[in-house]
């Protein structure tokens, strides 16, 4: 890749934002080496007034400047916009996708074989920097394609590298995630109500616990089940709690949870 070209988004949404922010935030990248293009010109505006980068009047001017194009447009209208960037994209250029469900047969079947193309599944933790997100890499990657790719996505939170066949099962378990993270903590803030909580106070016991558990189970060397253990006394109130869970099937529940999500990521993809 050229050293004097740029890194480009095609689609200015949530996750294109957040991108930006984390690599301009982290220094990875210079406001001046970004460009952006949307067909919406007030989500464009927004994105060069806040965070001074340049904004294309078209995806094929964007595409001229960067070595490095990020796809960031919905599923549903991936193959539109593939088909009318084929015409500037070359082997030159390194291409990312985000979209969910969408292969990389399928973007190198529209836009011509021999190019590098990596997909990615990022999370929406990445808006705050927090995020993690799983990358596979296409046959005509290479290892400094994927570190590119990395230094883009370590700059909203962590990055795993896995095959592209493991896509749907990434997507299951950290793509919809957050979404039953957040479903237990509404269940939990509910549930302290009930007990005579009032609800703002109930909430930042509820978030504050996640939280800071969170990052006890990232930095500690122990496993999740000697965290667990730690705060489970014998005949106390966590060994009660968990008890509940036990009879109640929560291993069972939140395993089915992630299969339907896995079966219906492969019945997306099979849609494409």
């Amino acid at each position: 890749m050229q050293a004097d070209k740029k890194t480009g988004f095609v689609g200015a949404g949530n996750m294109a934002t957040a991108l930006i922010k984390g690599l301009i935030e982290s220094g990875v990248y210079l406001p001046d080496r970004l460009v952006a293009s949307d067909k919406d010109r007030g989500k464009l505006k927004r994105l060069q007034s806040e965070y001074g980068i340049k904004g294309a009047d078209s995806n094929a001017e964007m595409i001229r400047e960067c070595s490095i194009v990020l796809l960031c447009v919905k599923p549903q209208n991936m193959r539109e916009v593939l088909k009318e960037i084929k015409e500037v994209i070359h082997k030159d250029h390194l291409i990312i996708s985000i979209a969910a469900g969408i292969p990389l047969g399928m973007i190198g079947g529209v836009l011509g074989p021999g190019l590098p193309l990596i997909r990615v599944m990022p999370n929406t933790p990445a808006l705050v920097q927090q995020g993690v997100s799983a990358l596979a890499r296409g046959d005509h990657a290479t290892p400094e394609h994927m570190e590119e790719a990395r230094r883009i996505f370590g700059a909203v939170g962590d990055t795993v590298d896995v095959k592209e066949e493991l896509m749907d099962a990434v997507t299951a378990l950290s793509g919809s995630g957050p979404g039953y993270v957040f479903r237990i903590m509404e269940c939990m803030v509910n549930a302290g109500v009930s007990v005579g909580l009032e609800e703002e106070t109930a909430l930042r016991l509820v978030v504050q616990t996640f939280l800071g558990a969170a990052y006890l189970a990232k930095d500690s060397t122990e496993s999740l089940a000697s965290l667990r253990q730690m705060v489970t006394s014998p005949g106390g109130t966590t060994a009660a709690g968990l008890a509940t869970f036990d009879k109640m099937g929560l291993k069972e529940m939140v395993a089915s949870a992630i299969k339907a999500a896995w079966e219906r990521s492969v019945e997306l993809g099979k849609g494409v």
